[in-house]
């Protein structure tokens, strides 16, 4: 989600789907939006009635400026919250940037039966979340929210 990013820029964009093909995951659907509430929401519902989807990764606009309102688009679609998930990427994140890990609103929680996670923009906080945190648990997020 970026209002600046193009499809050369998009390093975070791109490392997901690295990571998760690397990992042995199929990347279903990859795009670049806007972060347009609407547009942004419109964008995941979209994913998640697809019945090849079983996990959505959003990176950028879940900081606090004014124009990262990926987080208040999304929110409200999650019907179950993984609190942890943030808690740890924050955790993690104190322990690379200091402080300023506070700021971060990435979250995750599941929504139709799927796996729902927001990341941040930047690239080394997308491989600190994927490394650390997503890909070690992926399987079991996905079994655990399609039950």
């Amino acid at each position: 989600m970026s209002d600046t990013r193009t499809a050369e820029t998009d390093t975070s964009g791109r490392a997901i789907a690295e990571l998760l093909a690397a990992h042995g995951h199929e990347v279903a659907w990859q795009a670049i939006v806007r972060d347009e509430p609407l547009e942004v929401r419109a964008l995941v519902e979209t994913q998640l009635a697809r019945p090849d989807v079983d996990v959505v990764i959003t990176t950028g606009g879940t900081g606090l400026s004014s124009r990262d309102r990926t987080y208040e688009a999304l929110v409200g679609l999650l019907e179950t919250r993984i609190d942890g998930f943030g808690e740890l990427f924050r955790a993690l994140s104190y322990g690379e940037i200091g402080a300023a890990a506070m700021m971060s609103r990435a979250c995750a929680g599941a929504a139709r039966g799927r796996v729902v996670i927001m990341l941040p923009g930047s690239e080394a906080a997308v491989r600190l979340a994927m490394t650390k945190l997503i890909l070690p648990e992926l399987g079991h997020l996905v079994r655990e929210v399609s039950r």
